[in-house]
């Protein structure tokens, strides 16, 4: 075969191969040869270059990001949520364990032990536990109404420079900007009612004796009365709409 020289691009091209082929010996040199040939006698290969797509920027970019923060934030929401009504599950079955025992005591059925201390300072525990997570919540709240608020500002950015007859651009594939805006609001509005009844909870549950009412504290802490249903296709719109799903 006739020797050629071979440009330094060729080999960084095909360094992964050469490095390949040389760990296996021999038997790898006709695979060498072949490229060589390949190289000597001109022929390319075909590359198909997939252009990457221009980086969002300004109110287009924001809205995206507020998108991904609505998705994060409803996900530790959750998660502090889940927490949570553990905590306040075993505040109700302790309370109960207490009053029953409360009761056999004044009926002289069982004896004092000193467990009722003891059970009184973790009823505590648990109530203080309780109170750390309504803080967390409350503060994942209000970043939810720092985006609502951040929409609104990118609203009424754009409504200033569209002024008169300029038309509203779309930004992403059919939403008009307000439309972020107001699903921003209808969602962060389901929260601020919702936390105002944990609030309320929280500060009810240690104080309540009767057992109905605090089985029916708990159902509403798990089941979320104020967040509908319909936050996680609104939620989904949105991510769809700015990209962060696939169309």
């Amino acid at each position: 075969m006739t020797c050629h020289l071979i440009s330094c691009s060729f080999f960084s091209q095909h360094a992964e191969q050469f490095l390949v082929a040389t760990r296996r010996g021999a038997a790898s040199i006709p695979f060498l040869v072949v490229i060589l040939e390949k190289q000597c006698s001109g022929e390319k290969s075909k590359i198909t270059v997939t252009p990457k797509k221009a980086a969002l920027t300004g109110s287009a970019r924001k809205i995206k990001d507020n998108a991904a923060d609505w998705h994060n934030l409803m996900l530790k929401w959750e998660k502090t949520n889940e927490t949570a009504f553990s905590a306040a599950s075993r505040i109700v079955n302790l309370k109960i364990s207490v009053q029953s025992y409360e009761k056999m005591l004044i009926d002289d059925t069982v004896t004092a032990h000193e467990n009722t201390g003891k059970d009184k300072e973790e009823l505590e525990g648990l109530c203080l536990q309780l109170l750390e997570l309504l803080e967390k919540m409350q503060q994942i709240q209000l970043k939810m109404e720092k985006l609502t608020s951040t929409f609104k500002g990118v609203c009424d950015l754009e409504a200033y420079q569209c002024s008169g007859e300029n038309p509203r651009p779309i930004l992403f594939h059919t939403w008009p900007t307000t439309l972020f805006y107001e699903t921003s609001l209808k969602m962060s509005e389901m929260y601020k009612k919702e936390i105002s009844l944990k609030a309320m909870i929280v500060g009810e549950i240690a104080h309540t004796s009767d057992q109905d009412l605090l089985m029916v504290y708990l159902s509403c802490w798990l089941y979320q009365p104020y967040v509908d249903n319909s936050i996680k296709v609104l939620l989904e719109s949105m991510l769809l709409e700015t990209g962060h799903r696939p169309m």
